[in-house]
């Protein structure tokens, strides 16, 4: 005799763990893209801060490198007054303050440093008056509402 077998029978009542899972799974992959969002939007703003920052220096640098070109054409004439030291943080926060878009400074400092003998009745045209200090200050953008960022650079300039 012949046995029949019985297909199997599913049971009387499913539990859906396949549609739990899934909708598990989706749940994280949802979570994996909001994190995703955030990290790219996080990266835009920091290389956005960065091209401002490096556009303020580089006008600062423009206007340092102007002042290079007035001290060889010798449009400067004002000296340091070496009594009163002068401070470009200052100055610049100053200047920051006041929403100035750009500023430079060039003073003498050779009488600061004993080179040039113009303090004491000497000749300004000297060969050894030739030490300027060129303080810049610049932001990103030239209108000052719109600057997000802004540069300062102090330096010594030897006039050739």
């Amino acid at each position: 005799m012949k046995t029949i077998r019985s297909p199997r029978t599913l049971p009387a009542r499913q539990r859906g763990a396949a549609l739990y899972v899934a909708l598990i799974m989706l749940v994280l992959l949802a979570l994996i893209g909001v994190v995703g969002m955030q990290v790219a939007t996080l990266q835009e703003r920091m290389s956005a801060n960065y091209l401002a920052a490096n556009m303020a220096f580089q006008n600062a640098e423009k206007a340092l490198r102007v002042g290079e070109t007035q001290v060889i054409a010798g449009a400067v004439g004002q000296y340091e007054d070496c009594g009163t030291p002068f401070d470009p943080v200052n100055w610049a926060d100053g200047r920051r303050d006041a929403n100035v878009a750009s500023d430079t400074r060039i003073v003498n400092v050779s009488i600061c440093t004993g080179q040039c003998s113009v303090a004491g009745g000497g000749d300004s045209s000297e060969s050894l008056c030739n030490w300027y200090r060129i303080t810049t200050f610049n932001r990103d953008r030239a209108t000052v509402a719109e600057s997000s960022s802004l540069a300062a650079i102090d330096t010594i300039f030897i006039k050739p």
